[in-house]
């Protein structure tokens, strides 16, 4: 480095010449999930996450998030050890978005350290030096749209993103969505993020030749995007499957709109993107999750914003509900601005929405357009004794 920072922890993900190198990524990674509860890994081909130059972020100068954003890098320093497989459960929303930028700022600011360190202790502890990363699962709960918006968030920060097939699709306990779903996705997902970070952290450290007292068993720490509102929702089962993982939540003491204000300080592009769940969460309770139901409210929604000109902040759902009845939902302000109710359900009809909902994407009918409200199809399963998770995992 030509110039050495000497800033708040903030001031300095700002600093151009503060970059150090970052960690390999490894993109093409397959997993291959077996009966006997392992998983298998692959891992085919490395890139970096400094292959493309990175755009700085911009910065909106606020002390008050600013002194926000120095508290969260503060606790995440705590949580992350570099000499482990960090691994942040990416979404590409900006809860997770915002944990990625975090983890990865307190793992470079120990490389930074490291290489300002002597040669003889930059030379040890270089052989004990862990990985940060971001892992994204892809299944057909993952819109498209949400997966081009996580490549460039994650190339925003600059933080390796590793892209994975996870497999909850293959499982009755999910596919029945009788309310546990949630729960068995991020049993699966933690379960897969685990076993990548360590087939990463491996290849890793072969790459630099060290010997295997690191090659196997390395500490994983996974860490996700939950914040102090989502724990005030029962529905939120998958919370349960983070607790039995030990995952990390380093926004677990912050609201939502605190969540918006650290990500809009720290520049990234989806601070004000409208919350964006799996596809399975627009599936009313009993409505299969099926790869067909998903692929259905994908395009559906892909329609809507489309004909009706919504940005990425507008909240736009299209559930199934019991007897496949598709309902599209909007922001209430947007419906009010209008001044009438249906003028949305009478643009869709208009663009033949109804008719290539039951011709083309499964849907029984359209049941028209109401207002949007969170988890609005959510339910609490009434049955605790049910397994909640196939023996095969």
């Amino acid at each position: 480095m030509t110039t050495r920072c000497v800033r708040s922890l903030t001031s300095r993900l700002a600093c151009k010449s503060h970059r150090p190198l970052a960690p390999a990524s490894f993109a093409n990674i397959r997993v291959r999930h077996h009966a006997s509860k392992t998983l298998a890994v692959e891992v085919t081909q490395s890139t970096s996450a400094d292959d493309e130059p990175t755009r700085t972020p911009h910065f909106v100068r606020d002390n008050d998030s600013m002194e926000l954003v120095d508290r969260l890098l503060i606790q995440t320093s705590k949580m992350m050890d570099p000499h482990a497989a960090n691994a942040v459960a990416y979404s590409g929303g900006v809860d997770s978005s915002l944990v990625a930028a975090l983890v990865y700022r307190s793992f470079s600011d120990y490389e930074t350290k490291l290489l300002q360190s002597s040669s003889h202790a930059r030379t040890r502890n270089e052989s004990n030096l862990g990985s940060v990363q971001a892992i994204l699962g892809i299944s057909p709960a993952v819109p498209q749209s949400q997966i081009v918006m996580a490549r460039r968030v994650a190339k925003t920060i600059g933080i390796p993103l590793t892209e994975v097939p996870t497999a909850e699709g293959t499982d009755e306990a999910y596919r029945r969505n009788d309310g546990y779903a949630c729960f068995v996705c991020k049993t699966h997902l933690y379960s897969t993020l685990e076993t990548v970070a360590n087939a990463v952290m491996e290849q890793q450290q072969q790459q630099k030749h060290l010997r295997s007292h690191h090659s196997r068993d390395h500490p994983v720490i996974l860490y996700n995007g939950t914040n102090a509102d989502d724990t005030q929702d029962p529905t939120r089962l998958g919370l349960i499957a983070a607790s039995n993982f030990q995952v990390h939540s380093p926004l677990d003491q912050i609201s939502k709109e605190q969540v918006r204000q650290a990500a809009r300080y720290l520049g990234l592009p989806n601070w004000n993107a409208a919350a964006s769940p799996c596809l399975r969460s627009r599936l009313a309770m009993g409505v299969t999750a099926t790869e067909e139901h998903l692929r259905a409210v994908e395009m559906a929604e892909e329609f809507v914003r489309r004909v009706l000109q919504l940005d990425a902040t507008v909240n736009a759902r299209v559930r199934m509900l019991a007897g496949r009845k598709a309902m599209v939902e909007l922001d209430e302000s947007l419906l009010e601005s209008r001044g009438q109710e249906n003028w949305a359900a009478g643009v869709l009809r208009e663009n033949g929405f109804e008719q290539r909902c039951i011709d083309e994407w499964g849907f029984a009918s359209f049941g028209g357009v109401r207002g949007f409200k969170t988890g609005s199809v959510a339910a609490l399963p009434a049955d605790d004794a049910r397994p909640l998770a196939s023996a095969s995992l």
